[in-house]
C-alpha cells in the first residue's frame, strides 16, 4: 500500500543547520517560497543562530544540529554546516526519517561517503546534494536541448572555472584540494551535460601561491576527460582571476555547439574609447538565483512525492571522479574512474 506523501497537506517544516552565508542563502530562498517554513536554526555562536532565526521567523534556536534533527517539528533539514560534519548530520537525520538537503560533498572520501549514502537509502528519505549549476537557466536549458538531440552526437565537451582570489590557507588545510574543492563543480556539470567519464589526466601546480604547493595541493589545473561515449573533455582551474569569478562551458556536437560564457553583471555594454562592462566577482553573486531554484527544486521533488535530484548517485559519482582527477595529479598518470573504489 502506498503512503500518503507526508509533505501535501500543510507547509513543509524545515531545520537550517548552519547560520553562515549559505544558511542565511537558503534559508531566504525558503522564506520566498509558499507552503514551506522554517521552525529551527542550528549553529553553535549563538548571536549567528539568534539574528538569522529572527529573519527567518523560525520558533527554535539550538546549538548543536543534532537537537534540531531530532525536534518534532522539524520535517526536513537542509545542511550548510562545515564538510567535517556532514556525514554525521545526514546520517542522524536519515536514521530520524527526515528529508535532506546538503551542500557538497557529503565527505572527502568514499568510504564515509558510500556508507552514509546507503543509510540514506536505506531510510528511505528524499535526499539532494548542492550541486547549483544544474539549476542555473543557461546550463538547464542546455542539458534539455542536449536530451532533445539539437547537438547530435557530443564530441567535445570545454570548461573554465575561476576564482577570483584563493581562499584563506587555513580553509584549504581542510578543503580535500583543488579538485574535491572547486573543480568538482565543472566536473559535475561535465557529468551532467556529457555523461560518465571513463577516464581522466590532470595536470597542476601553485602558481598563485607557493603556500599552497607546500600543503600539497595545487591552485592551476588542467583536466582531460575521457567519456564513456567517446566525447573528449578539458577542464581548467584557477584560484585567481584579477578581473573576477569566470566560468564558460562549451559543449560540441555534430549539429553545433553551445556557449555559456561569462556574462556581464548587468546587459550594459559602454562603448567609449574601449568597451567597458562590470563582470561578477564572486559565485554567491553569478550564482544566486540558481542557488534559490535548487532549493525550490527540492520543496517541489517533496511536495510531487518524487525523488529530488540530483541526489546520492551524483554525490558519489562527482566525487569519485574529482577523487580520480587528484590521484592522476599526484601519480602523474591517467586514471580510470571507476578504478577509485572505497577501501576501508
Amino acid at each position: 500500500m502506498k503512503q500518503p506523501n507526508p509533505y501535501t497537506d500543510a507547509p513543509i517544516r524545515f531545520a537550517l543547520l548552519g547560520a553562515g552565508r549559505m544558511g542565511r542563502e537558503h534559508g531566504q530562498a525558503l522564506l520566498g517560497l509558499p507552503r514551506t517554513r522554517v521552525v529551527a536554526v542550528a549553529d553553535p555562536l549563538p548571536d549567528a543562530a539568534q539574528a538569522l532565526a529572527g529573519l527567518l521567523r523560525a520558533d527554535q534556536v539550538y546549538a548543536d544540529p543534532l537537537d534540531a534533527i531530532h525536534d518534532p517539528q522539524v520535517q526536513a533539514v537542509i545542511i550548510v554546516t562545515p564538510t567535517s560534519t556532514h556525514a554525521a548530520l545526514i546520517e542522524a537525520a536519515a536514521k530520524a526519517g527526515k528529508a535532506i538537503f546538503c551542500e557538497k560533498p557529503v565527505a572527502a572520501d568514499l568510504v564515509e561517503t558510500e556508507r552514509v549514502m546507503k543509510i540514506v537509502q536505506e531510510c528511505g528519505v528524499p535526499f539532494q546534494i548542492g550541486f547549483q549549476r544544474r539549476f542555473d537557466v543557461a546550463f538547464a536549458q542546455a542539458k534539455q536541448r542536449i536530451e532533445a538531440g539539437e547537438l547530435g552526437t557530443i564530441e567535445q565537451f570545454a570548461a573554465t572555472g575561476r576564482d577570483p582570489a584563493p581562499p584563506p590557507l587555513e580553509y584549504l588545510k581542510v578543503s580535500g584540494g583543488i579538485f574535491l574543492d572547486q573543480a568538482i563543480h565543472d566536473l559535475d556539470i561535465a557529468r551532467f551535460l556529457v555523461g560518465e567519464v571513463e577516464e581522466v589526466i590532470a595536470i597542476g601546480d601553485a602558481k598563485v601561491d607557493p603556500a599552497i604547493a607546500e600543503m600539497g595541493d595545487a591552485d592551476t589545473t588542467t583536466v582531460l576527460l575521457k567519456f564513456v561515449g567517446g566525447a573528449q573533455g578539458v577542464i581548467q582551474n584557477s584560484r585567481r582571476a584579477v578581473y573576477g569569478y569566470d566560468v564558460r562551458t562549451e559543449i560540441f556536437g555534430s549539429g553545433g555547439k553551445f556557449v555559456l560564457d561569462a556574462t556581464p553583471k548587468t546587459p550594459l555594454l559602454a562603448y567609449g574609447e574601449s568597451v567597458k562592462m562590470d563582470h561578477y566577482h564572486f559565485f554567491m553573486d553569478r550564482f544566486k538565483d540558481a542557488y534559490r531554484a535548487e532549493i525550490a527544486a527540492f520543496v517541489a521533488s517533496l511536495q510531487a512525492g518524487q525523488s529530488p535530484n540530483p541526489g546520492t548517485h551524483d554525490a558519489l559519482e562527482s566525487l569519485r571522479l574529482a577523487l580520480a582527477c587528484t590521484q592522476s595529479l599526484k601519480e602523474d598518470r591517467p586514471v580510470r574512474v571507476q578504478d577509485v573504489q572505497a577501501n576501508p
